[in-house]
Formats: structure tokens, C-alpha cells, sequence
């Protein structure tokens, strides 16, 4: 909840920037390293083998650029917006739900291209996302994408996994003989509105829905509800990664939307599997953008570069469980394997509704419900209105 009002001041300030033109010009040509860098980052994002030795692309940046990394951990993307609003960051790790309130909100600046060698070895399908280009313009690097997926624990399902979000949605006995009532979970952000329309397109597809993240009120009604419903399963809305980690372990949970970051470090030891279930999952693509008023431009400019990387492409997609941005990381890295991408989601890429933020002015129909209307509904949710 503190997350979520926190998040409104964000909205109103995206808001407020919105009309704004976006005249801010990109680096000309880079200098020397400033010593430091602040990025604001998903959890596992930036890792510099505090977890797990193996995992640690931050290290050999520091000794090779003499820029010194901070790094602050956000849960949601709401969050990540308000701590860009504030300031005092370089970089953000933001996904699609997030990056283009941040280019309204002129919180980032525009990327020359041509200060990142490595531009050309990004996917093709990624170079000029609508998340992170805005006339042309690029706003971002690439750094890697995945999937939200179903997690679930074995032992309560027993030999057939899942194959519905009803399992979430929807009282039911589950294979183990027992409700999943309390002992399910959903995401602590307004953006988990896409993920009940997503299951409503499949279900009621007399709602007529196109896009998830584009909703009419009567269709925007229908998810509501559908999450109204939810909340009487709930035990706990997440948002810290290595909470929701702790709650499958000690708490009971069975359930829960998640990312592949969370079933990776719980799978070698403990009976937890993910699906990507036949309505279809929601998913991230993230970017490394770079705050107007970052005061580390050319460390900033090195991470850019240094995280188009084969090595860190492969080693994160390895740790997060996520998809380069990089095809070249899919070959040769001994943490992902040859096998990695196949695993983690890159042939899937047209089958992910990616996150981004919801507008009034719409591509699939005439008007739709804004953003700032999923923050307080969400709320309302959560508290029980």
C-alpha cells in the first residue's frame, strides 16, 4: 500500500510534465569517467556476486572505468518513477509501463547511439521499441525482456501443472484437496489491472478486448471485479521479490503471478515450476535510460555499453531468467547455456503483452481508462472498495 500512494505523486508529476515538448538533446561526445554511477534497478538486476560469486558483471566495470556503482533497488515501476522524479540517479532499469511516462515527464534524456558501439548487436526487434523511441527518438538501451509467469508449487498440484490463471482469479480446490483461498498471491501495482483483462480476454471475449492495456469502462468494470474477487483470495500483494521468495517457502503460498527471478532461486531447492498459461502472460521489456539531470553522463554512457555485453547479456538472462537483448549472449555463455533463450523465452516474443502505461487516447478504440485512474482504482481495491 505504501507503495502504491507513493506511486500517485509519480502519476501527477508524469502528468503535470505530459504537455510539455520534448527539446532536450543528446550527448554529444563522451569524456572521462566521473568515478561514480546511481542506478535505480529491479531486484537482480545489478549484481555484483554479494549473492552468488558466479554472478557479477558490476566489478569488472568499476576496475576497468574507475566508476564506482550504487545501486538503488525499486520494487515496482511506480516507484521507480517517483525516484526519478526525485532525482539524484543516473540510470533506471525501466519497463514498458514506465519508460514513456518517464520521456513525457522529461525525467530522461535522449540516447546518441553513436556513443554505444554496440547499438547495432541489439536484437532487431528491440532497436526501435515503442517503449523506449518516441519520433525517431531513442530514450533508452536495451538491456533484457521476459515474461510474467505462473509459479507454482509441485507438491500442491501434484503431476499436472497448472494450465489456467483461474487458479489466482478463482476459488477452487486445488489438486492437494485444499482451497486456494490465502494462499495465492498477486502484484502490489496498478498494473496487475492488464493482467485480469488479459484473462478476460480469453474468457468473456464478448468484452472485446483488443489490448489489455487499453480498456473502455465497461471493460475496465469487468476487471475490477474480477479483482475484487481476487482480494478474497489474497494473502499478501507483492512487490519485494525476495518477500513473495520467503512466503512460498514459510507462508504457505502455492500461486502467484511472478518472474522467472524468483522460480529460479527457489527451484534448485524447494518444489517450486512456472507455465506460461493458455490465456497468455504479460510480460517486461526493460531499458537503461538516462536521468536529464544525471551528473555521471560518461560513466553512465560506459554502463550502456558495458550491459550490450555478450558476457553481462548472458550472465543476467542467466541470473534473472530473462531474454538478452543481444542474440550474440545465446551462444557460449557457460552460466545461461546454448539452450538459455530457447528456455527463458526468446522465441516467445510475439506471444508477450509487453507492460506499458495505459492512456486515454488509444489505439484500439475510441477512448480508454488512463492511467491515473488504474493507481486509486488499484487502491481501491486492495483496501476493499
Amino acid at each position: 500500500m505504501k507503495t502504491l500512494l507513493k506511486s500517485t505523486t509519480a502519476i501527477l508529476l508524469s502528468v503535470a510534465f505530459a504537455g510539455q515538448s520534448l527539446a532536450q538533446e543528446a550527448l554529444k561526445e563522451l569524456g572521462a569517467g566521473e568515478g561514480q554511477l546511481s542506478i535505480v534497478a529491479w531486484a537482480g538486476y545489478i549484481e555484483r556476486g554479494e549473492t552468488d560469486k558466479n554472478f557479477d558483471w558490476v566489478t569488472e566495470f568499476e576496475k576497468k572505468t574507475g566508476c564506482k556503482v550504487s545501486v538503488k533497488t525499486a520494487a515496482t515501476s511506480d516507484e521507480m518513477v517517483a525516484l526519478m522524479n526525485e532525482g539524484g540517479f543516473d540510470l533506471v532499469t525501466a519497463s514498458g509501463d514506465a519508460s514513456l511516462r518517464l520521456v513525457a515527464g522529461k525525467r530522461v534524456q535522449p540516447i546518441n547511439t553513436a556513443l554505444i558501439p554496440s547499438w547495432s548487436t541489439i536484437d532487431e526487434r528491440l532497436q526501435n521499441a515503442p517503449w523506449h523511441t518516441v519520433d525517431g527518438v531513442h530514450y533508452g538501451t536495451p538491456y533484457v525482456w521476459g515474461p510474467n509467469v505462473l509459479m507454482y508449487n509441485t507438491k500442491a498440484f501434484g503431476d499436472k501443472a497448472p494450465d489456467s490463471w483461474n487458479v489466482v482469479f478463482e476459488e477452487m480446490t486445488l489438486p492437494d484437496g485444499k482451497s486456494n483461498k490465502g494462499r495465492v498471491q498477486a502484484y502490489d501495482g496498478p498494473i496487475h489491472i492488464a493482467d485480469a483483462a488479459n484473462y478476460l480476454m480469453f474468457h468473456k471475449p464478448e468484452l472485446g478486448i483488443k489490448d489489455p492495456y487499453e480498456l473502455n469502462e465497461e471493460q475496465y468494470k469487468a476487471a475490477l471485479d474480477l479483482l475484487r474477487v481476487q482480494r478474497t483470495l489474497v494473502s499478501r500483494y507483492w512487490h519485494d521479490a525476495f518477500i513473495q521468495i520467503d512466503d512460498f517457502k514459510n507462508e504457505g503460498v502455492v500461486a502467484s503471478g511472478s518472474w522467472p527471478f524468483q522460480v529460479n532461486l527457489m527451484k534448485a531447492d524447494q518444489p517450486i515450476a512456472s507455465v506460461f498459461p493458455k490465456e497468455g502472460v504479460t510480460g517486461w521489456s526493460d531499458t537503461t535510460m538516462l536521468h536529464v539531470d544525471s551528473e555521471h553522463p560518461n560513466c553512465a554512457y560506459m554502463w550502456m555499453e558495458h550491459s550490450l555485453s555478450p558476457k553481462v547479456q548472458g550472465d543476467v538472462s542467466a541470473w534473472f531468467g530473462t531474454v538478452p537483448s543481444v542474440p550474440a549472449a545465446c551462444k557460449g555463455n557457460a552460466l545461461l547455456t546454448d539452450e538459455g533463450c530457447t528456455r527463458n523465452g526468446y522465441d516467445n516474443f510475439e506471444k508477450i503483452k509487453f507492460w506499458k502505461s495505459p492512456r486515454a487516447k488509444c489505439a484500439s478504440q475510441t477512448e480508454c481508462v488512463p492511467y491515473h485512474r488504474w493507481v486509486s482504482d488499484y487502491i481501491g481495491v486492495i483496501g476493499g472498495r
